[in-house]
């Protein structure tokens, strides 16, 4: 039966490729630029990018099942709803999706998408780019929660799994290491790496299959700014709304590491 299943697995996966493999779309991507270096003003731009599905993956980060912090935790079930349509719509078109929920690798051991995960042979990781890292315009040294269960020590992990919100299906793959996610890109060839989920100013950015990491290894990581979320208390500098917050991390990946698109243009520049 398991040898069945993974038949069936690889057999979507070839199909997917084969259907999208020729297509091509336009998608509008927004970034920052900062024209007159003697001054800190910086300037909204878009531009139009041409991408392959076939050439392109999408990271769901952390969109895990549970949080240490309530506020986190609703936040990321509304996100997972908004989320998940798009993931299906995404690997329609061929666009390869693999599921990130760091730290819960023991869950999905015989899971297939892991199991294919695994059979990649890995790269030799190729030296990073030494790309800079100005600091956060939000102050999260808190830990960024914003309801009333703050913790003034490390917490516990309370996750155990991705979201059931998001459905794995055949073709996917589940990783949380860095070196596994760039062997998978490269062995198909992906030039495109879509980002989506949380947090926007923490693993989004930090982890080792996220935007930094991903960005100093040579790939083109785009962010879709509607699909993430950050941890932030509006208690702290700057001392604006959680939502303003998020958008200052938005706009700080846009100057200094990657663009960001909506997944509504995302879609429309699909279909």
């Amino acid at each position: 039966m398991r040898i069945f299943q993974a038949s069936c697995w690889l057999l979507t996966a070839i199909l997917l490729v084969a259907q999208t493999s020729g297509t091509s779309a336009h998608l509008t991507l927004r970034s920052r630029v900062q024209p007159f270096k003697a001054t800190a003003e910086w300037q909204e731009i878009t531009l139009e990018r041409e991408i392959q599905p076939a050439q392109t993956a999408l990271v769901l980060c952390d969109m895990w099942d549970h949080h240490w912090c309530q506020g986190a935790e609703k936040r990321v079930g509304k996100l997972a709803v908004r989320i998940a349509p798009v993931v299906d719509q995404l690997r329609a078109k061929g666009v390869l999706i693999i599921h990130a929920p760091s730290e819960t690798m023991n869950f999905y051991k015989e899971h297939p998408a892991r199991l294919a995960m695994l059979k990649i042979p890995q790269v030799e990781l190729p030296q990073a780019l030494d790309l800079t890292a100005p600091p956060l315009p939000i102050d999260d040294s808190d830990g960024g929660c914003d309801t009333a269960e703050r913790p003034t020590t490390p917490v516990n992990r309370v996750w155990t799994r991705e979201t059931s919100a998001i459905h794995i299906q055949p073709g996917d793959l589940i990783s949380d290491k860095g070196q596994e996610v760039l062997s998978a890109l490269r062995q198909r060839g992906i030039q495109n790496l879509l980002i989506a989920g949380v947090h926007t100013n923490m693993c989004v950015l930090n982890r080792g299959f996220a935007i930094k990491q991903m960005s100093k290894w040579g790939m083109r990581c785009i962010l879709i700014r509607d699909l993430t979320d950050a941890m932030y208390n509006p208690q702290r500098s700057p001392f604006v709304s959680h939502a303003q917050g998020t958008e200052l991390v938005i706009e700080h990946i846009e100057k200094y590491w990657a663009p960001t698109t909506t997944s509504a243009d995302l879609l429309r520049a699909l279909h």
